[in-house]
């Protein structure tokens, strides 16, 4: 291959260095408003977390007054017959009776309502936890599909510019070849790797489309361009915290870990509520009532009563069901408590991950670019054999090839080393929309909107 085709292709090289943005972009702040708004499994977890706010209301009931009334009129026919006095008459009655009563029922000794009440609390305090859980996997899910997409974005264009250097080179190869100064053999090698790169244009289209939809389920719009990530793209500082330090953090803050205490919490309570079973019950009870020939043996009398006194309920036997109550519940605790343990273990397991990941992604990042530099040094390099007649087309191909994979690989490198600083935090349970705004920093403003 002569110098003509290797200026030609050092030329197509260039190509990758010239994406252009788009002129109208979806930015990531955007993006996770839209998902606040539209993802179903985030609104989900807002009812959800509505619907958990009303255990506290709900169990503190169990120990507040219950206050209750009846009122029944009725309008009666009655026939009284003396049965002693066979020639008195039948007295046929028809009259109205009214019987009305207001009660007022103070639980004083309720062991069960407390533990109802005990529980409602730790069930309203899992469902804030989980609900900020849900907020962070929110937070999460949108970088995450966010960065997907763009990264696809990335390598489409890589694909397409990489099946255009290939069409370039494999023009500049026939055009040698019918001058007499190229071999066959080089034609048909370059066409070979055009043929490729169509195909991953395809698979880059596909994986495209794919990547844009999920990300589109999410925030509940269409997706075409999204921001890109800036020129001068610099990795910030990493965490100085130690894995020690992290796990003390995730420990004390990962919100799954709470939810399993306070779901071990609410089993706590269960096993005092079930044996409550065993105990007695106190109440204050208060009533006002009127009746009016309320019976036939009131008739055209009325009443009105008022009574205050207390109410002592002891249960003597049930059957055997409070025993077995207790026992299913203790049983359900220990299962909960084991859970812990596990829930536990696995979030130090993914803790310990992305902590590994987290120290090692500026220095991938930094290998990534320093590969960059050295293919392009290899296809300047190879540029200069070629003239010189020491290269041959299969070597412009090969470094051709090499600087693809340096671009592609530096790509990837990057939105790893941002998903790593979500992830982390993710893991120990302080990811907050601060965070958001950080990662959002290394995309493109988008003040190019109109």
């Amino acid at each position: 291959m002569g110098e003509p085709a290797a200026r030609h292709l050092l030329a197509c090289l260039l190509v990758l260095s010239t994406f252009a943005p788009p002129a109208h972009a979806l930015g990531l702040l955007e993006a996770y408003q839209a998902a606040q708004i539209n993802d179903p499994a985030f609104r989900a977890a807002l009812h959800e977390h509505e619907a958990g706010q009303q255990n506290l209301p709900l169990g503190r009931a169990n120990i507040l007054p219950q206050v209750s009334a009846s009122y029944a009129p009725a309008r009666n026919r009655t026939d009284v017959t003396n049965t002693a006095n066979a020639a008195a008459p039948t007295d046929h009655r028809r009259y109205d009776s009214l019987v009305a009563n207001l009660q007022l029922r103070q639980p004083l000794y309720h062991p069960e309502g407390m533990a109802r009440y005990r529980q409602g609390i730790a069930q309203t305090a899992a469902s804030d936890t989980l609900f900020v859980s849900r907020v962070q996997d929110l937070i999460l899910r949108v970088v995450t599909q966010y960065t997907f997409a763009k990264y696809a974005e990335d390598q489409l264009a890589l694909a397409e510019a990489q099946r255009d250097a290939y069409a370039g080179q494999r023009a500049s190869n026939q055009r040698l070849f019918d001058r007499g100064e190229g071999t066959r053999t080089d034609v048909v090698e370059t066409q070979a790797r055009y043929d490729m790169a169509v195909a991953q244009v395809l698979e880059a289209k596909d994986n495209l489309t794919n990547a844009r939809e999920s990300l589109a389920a999410i925030i509940g719009q269409p997706v075409t361009d999204l921001d890109p990530l800036v020129e001068n793209f610099q990795p910030r500082p990493g965490s100085t915290r130690s894995f020690e330090e992290w796990r003390a953090i995730a420990l004390d803050t990962n919100p799954e870990l709470h939810v399993q205490r306070r779901a071990l919490d609410v089993a706590r309570e269960e096993i005092n509520r079930n044996k409550a079973g065993h105990l007695p019950r106190l109440d204050l009870v208060a009533n006002v009532g009127k009746n009016d020939s309320e019976t036939i043996n009131t008739f055209n009398q009325q009443t009105n009563i008022r009574s205050l006194g207390v109410q002592l309920q002891i249960p003597i036997y049930s059957g055997g069901a409070t025993s077995a109550a207790v026992a299913q519940a203790v049983a359900q605790q220990e299962k909960l408590a084991a859970d812990l343990d596990g829930k536990t273990s696995q979030v130090l397991v993914e803790l310990r991950k992305q902590h590994n990941l987290t120290m090692s992604s500026v220095v991938r990042l930094e290998a990534a670019r320093t590969a960059l530099q050295s293919a392009l040094l290899t296809v300047e390099a190879t540029r200069r054999s070629i003239a010189g007649g020491q290269r041959t087309n299969t070597d412009a191909l090969n470094a051709q090839q090499q600087l693809f994979d340096a671009r592609r690989d530096l790509s990837q490198a990057r939105y790893n080393y941002l998903l790593s600083l979500l992830r982390l935090r993710y893991s120990a349970g302080t990811l907050q929309s601060a965070d958001l705004e950080d990662i959002a920093s290394y995309f493109q403003p988008p003040t190019r909107r109109n």
